[in-house]
């Protein structure tokens, strides 16, 4: 994930043009800081990483399940023909 950069200087300010103290402020994008660097986010690369990944996965799911219908439909050809024989003796 990437990392999110953080001014800490303007975020004192908007909270010192917003009535706290200098110390208070400080100490609030200190806090803000170190909990948004714990923070795991998502970049637009990263989702269209896993995008690219959710395709390629749609695409393999796709070719196996064609595979499997073909599949299926050889078994069920294999027990019917027997029983289409029979029937039509």
């Amino acid at each position: 994930m990437a990392s999110i950069t953080f001014d800490k200087l303007k975020f004192v300010r908007k909270l010192q043009e917003s009535g706290f103290e200098e110390k208070q402020a400080e100490g609030i994008a200190e806090a803000f800081k170190d909990a948004s660097g714990e923070a795991e986010l998502a970049t637009k690369r990263d989702i269209e990483r896993m995008e690219g990944q959710v395709r390629e996965m749609k695409a393999e799911l796709n070719g196996k399940l064609t595979l499997v219908q073909w599949m299926l439909a050889l078994v069920v050809a294999a027990e019917v023909m027997p029983l289409a024989a029979k029937f039509f003796q």
